[in-house]
C-alpha cells in the first residue's frame, strides 16, 4: 500500500472538518468536549494508518528525510494539540485544536507532494 491520493484526501477532509467545528466551539464560547475529543482521537488513528502505509514504502520518495520529517510531525501535533487544549480551560482550548487540525491538513498535502515527486 502506499500513500495515496484518496486516503490523504479523506484525511485532509477530516482534519478541516475537524478544524471547522473546533472553530465554531470557539465562537460559541465552549471548551473541549467530547465531540471534539472523539474527532481528534479519529484523526490521530487516521495519521498512525498512513504513517504505516508510508514507512511501508519511504524508499520510493527522493527526498527521504523531509518526508520523514512531515510524516513524524503530523503525528505529533495533534498529540501536542489535544494536551494543550484540555489544558487551556477557555473558549481557546478548542481554537488550539483548530489550529493543530488545520495544519495537520496542510501537512498531509504537502507529504502528498513529496510522495508524488513534486518539490
Amino acid at each position: 500500500m502506499a500513500v495515496t491520493g484518496a486516503y490523504s484526501g479523506w484525511v485532509i477532509g477530516g482534519a478541516l472538518v475537524l478544524a471547522l467545528g473546533c472553530l465554531v466551539a470557539a465562537a460559541r464560547d465552549r471548551r473541549m468536549g467530547i465531540g471534539l475529543l472523539v474527532g481528534l482521537v479519529v484523526l490521530e488513528i487516521a495519521l498512525v494508518v498512513q504513517a504505516v502505509m508510508a514507512f511501508a514504502q519511504v524508499e520510493k520518495v527522493t527526498e527521504r528525510a523531509t518526508f520523514i520529517g512531515y510524516l513524524v510531525g503530523t503525528l505529533v501535533i495533534p498529540l501536542a494539540a489535544l494536551w494543550w487544549g484540555k489544558v487551556e480551560r477557555t473558549r481557546w482550548g478548542p481554537g488550539v485544536i483548530a489550529v493543530g487540525a488545520f495544519t495537520v491538513a496542510v501537512m498531509t498535502g504537502r507529504l502528498l507532494q513529496i510522495w508524488n515527486g513534486a518539490a
